[in-house]
């Protein structure tokens, strides 16, 4: 086995990881992009110039100001040709000089719609056709651009840009449909999954899509949803698919390409919590399918959760190799928000370390289907919080274990996958995650999966429409959204608090930490190597409290020296530990939120640089009250570059709180004040959110702006003057004291 794995590191070295960022002479690079994108998903770099030895030394270099504030800031930057390119907030693309941060071209597509994009893929060309960036927007473009100019490509699709959502999403212009991860590369292929709606039930079709890299020709689709007369089309109950939403495949999708398959992982059916009408498993929600990459034919799926009632996606994918009775065995790793990490073998999707279903709650929602069983592996244990007591309730404070009392007595949980009762329930992990986005790493010399998770809970109650629960008014569509969605069919329960998070009055989490975990999992095994806190409150820390872990969002990069790198927490902080240990090794504060993948290159000069895109706290907005609105940003470290300590004070507004000071808030859960927003915010606002998880926020003004933002970009249809006009309403009503 270890002469297997030294060939394995070996056959890496000459290769650019263009996951993470290797940079080779360009030549090389060029083709080795290619192989990485449409192969691992794994994250690991063989370079080795910063070591445990010498990472203390590591500093920033340069930094990117890219002109936005407050936006979530997800991207990974790709080097490739001796350029960095940068995939922005507003998804235009910079390209930049590696060693200096210089801007050498801007491309700005002026996408009607903007959410977040995680990278942009590579194609790198053929003897009769140069290589072309690619971007895939959150309003369902998809855009090929010359490396050397930043200007669409004449010859591919229209003009350069291929629209999608005219062809996928036709007949639903207010539904979202778009992509948040780049495309995976299969020879001249690009394939893509898209990000649609949480609900309701009807809306664009999940349709995992292979574009024509050199023409813009649609080559084939797969549909995530099993078609009438197609095998599987039962698990959806009769007419289950009609006019169905999904499921959406926002994840990343790796290729192997000598086996010549697809891993695409594929999220939950809409509506996120209720299934009344999707009787049965619903497949290929949920799951992994392997795909042949060539034709989009189903080679094989696996599913890791029944009909769906939690919005527990799968995450993402990571292709590794493992070894069972002196046999390598090629697997997939993929991730479920529930931060349940399943290895199947790629060829047949057998699980290899087993797979067992338990009993879970069912659920009392009127016609509802629930799954009396889930799927768990036998080995790794879950690497998540899947429930929670009151025997666990915080004690960072006495005002924080009062009111997270009353909230353990309020809303009830029964165990793993409780589902939504109509009773105040609550949910371990919380729809954030448990896993989210940022998925996996993985060294192939040591073995180890590296997988980050939450421990922060979520609650809700479900409803039937329309009606009034302790002061809460379930999902109604009202005023604009009325006339939007008058061609739909609304949902007969709702989630009433949709993405309210199970937090105090200051906004950390109600039950015990750790709050936060980084895990090592040795694929061999199936079994834990190490497991740490991730991530730290610094006013908890100066109260004497044990490192907590905090809420994460973001992914992790390894690399060949034995270094784990890793952002992505509240505090702050980028880090780096020892990946065979856990260890860390060095800290340095990013000045706001490293919620991205970490990448790494080599510079013309020689020298390796480490970088990440730091912006603001993106869906954990209003978790801890974290809600500053720094400038988005990419930070660039390299060895004896210029120091960046620690976070030592909150990324909180002025209101931050030490736990002996925490304010009592006064309960608002579910009442909106009188004021001349509160009609545009009932009819407008509460259709994706709940009025209870507007209710419990606290943001600064620009965090409500972002928040509203956002919004606007999925399809709320409000008008500039109506935006001011919430903007004011929520900022007045549910602000933090003096936040700007």
């Amino acid at each position: 086995m270890a002469s297997k794995r030294v060939a394995l590191l070996l056959a890496l070295l000459p290769m650019c990881a263009l996951a993470v960022g290797a940079v080779c002479g360009p030549a090389a690079q060029d083709a080795a992009a290619a192989r990485d994108q449409a192969s691992a998903g794994t994250h690991f770099s063989p370079l080795t110039q910063i070591t445990p030895g010498n990472v203390a030394r590591l500093g920033v270099a340069w930094v990117f100001d890219t002109g936005l504030q407050g936006s979530g800031f997800e991207d990974t930057p790709l080097v490739v040709g001796g350029r960095m390119y940068v995939l922005l907030p507003n998804e235009s693309v910079a390209a930049l000089d590696p060693d200096s941060g210089r801007r050498i071209w801007s491309y700005d597509p002026h996408e009607t719609r903007t959410r977040v994009g995680r990278g942009i893929a590579y194609w790198p060309g053929t003897r009769a056709v140069s290589s072309r960036l690619v971007v895939a927007t959150a309003d369902g473009h998809l855009i090929e651009l010359d490396p050397r100019t930043g200007r669409p490509v004449p010859g591919f699709a229209q003009h350069g840009l291929l629209d999608l959502r005219a062809v996928e999403a036709k007949g639903y212009p207010y539904s979202p449909f778009g992509f948040t991860s780049p495309p995976a590369v299969f020879r001249n292929l690009l394939i893509l999954g898209p990000d649609l709606q949480e609900g309701p039930s009807r809306g664009p079709p999940g349709l995992v899509t292979a574009v024509d890299a050199v023409t813009g020709r649609i080559v084939w689709t797969f549909h995530t949803a099993a078609q009438p007369g197609q095998a599987n089309d039962s698990t959806w109950g009769p007419g289950g698919v009609r006019d169905r939403a999904g499921p959406a495949a926002w994840g990343n999708i790796t290729v192997d390409p000598k086996l010549g398959l697809v891993f695409v992982p594929t999220a939950n059916p809409a509506d996120s919590y209720y299934g009344a009408d999707r009787p049965g498993p619903d497949l290929y929600a949920n799951s992994v399918v392997a795909l042949d990459a060539r034709t989009g034919r189903l080679r094989w799926y696996y599913q890791f959760v029944h009909h769906d009632l939690w919005d527990t996606d799968t995450v993402s994918t990571t292709l590794l190799d493992t070894w069972q009775d002196g046999r390598e065995i090629p697997a997939v790793a993929a991730l479920t928000k529930s931060a349940l990490l399943f290895v199947l073998d790629r060829r047949t999707g057998k699980p290899i370390f087993g797979v067992r279903e338990r009993p879970v709650a069912a659920s009392e929602v009127p016609g509802e289907h629930a799954s009396p069983t889930q799927p768990y592996p036998i080995e790794p244990p879950p690497l998540a919080r899947q429930s929670a007591s009151a025997a666990e309730v915080s004690t960072i404070s006495p005002a924080a274990e009062t009111y997270c009392r009353g909230q353990f007595a309020e809303f009830r949980n029964q165990g793993p996958y409780t589902p939504f009762q109509l009773q105040p329930t609550l949910q371990f992990p919380s729809t954030v995650g448990g896993g989210n986005w940022g998925g996996t790493s993985y060294d192939p010399q040591l073995g180890y999966v590296y997988v980050n998770t939450s421990d922060l809970g979520g609650i809700g109650q479900m409803a039937k429409a329309g009606s009034a629960v302790m002061g809460r008014t379930a999902f109604k569509p009202r005023g604009a959204f009325a006339e939007m969605l008058k061609h739909l069919r609304p949902m007969p329960y709702h989630n009433a608090y949709i993405a309210a998070r199970f937090v105090d009055q200051s906004g950390f989490p109600c039950q015990q930490p750790p709050w936060g975990l980084l895990s090592a999992v040795d694929t061999h095994t199936g079994r834990v190597a190490w497991q740490v806190p991730l991530g730290d409150y610094p006013e908890l820390a100066r109260a004497g409290a044990q490192p907590a872990g905090t809420p994460n969002l973001g992914g992790s990069m390894v690399t060949a020296s034995g270094l784990l790198f890793i952002a992505a927490t509240m505090d702050g902080d980028f880090r780096a530990f020892d990946a065979r240990t856990g260890r860390m090794l060095w800290e340095a504060g990013l000045g706001g939120y490293g919620e991205a993948t970490p990448m790494t290159y080599l510079g013309r000069n020689g020298g390796q640089y480490v970088a990440i895109a730091v912006g603001g706290p993106g869906l954990l907005r209003g978790v801890h009250l974290s809600v500053p609105e720094p400038r988005v940003r990419l930070i660039v470290f390299a060895l004896d570059g210029k120091p960046s300590a620690p976070t030592t004070a909150s990324l909180m507004s002025e209101t931050s709180s030490s736990p002996e000071t925490m304010r009592q808030r006064p309960a608002q859960s579910g009442r909106l004040p009188p004021g001349a927003g509160r009609p545009i915010v009932q009819a407008e606002c509460t259709l994706c959110h709940g009025i209870d998880s507007i209710t419990r926020a606290r943001l600064s003004r620009s965090g409500w702006q972002a928040t509203v933002r956002d919004m606007v970009n999925r399809g709320a249809p409000l008008t500039p003057a109506q935006y001011r006009t919430v903007v004011d309403y929520l900022a007045h009503n549910f602000g933090t004291s003096g936040a700007k």
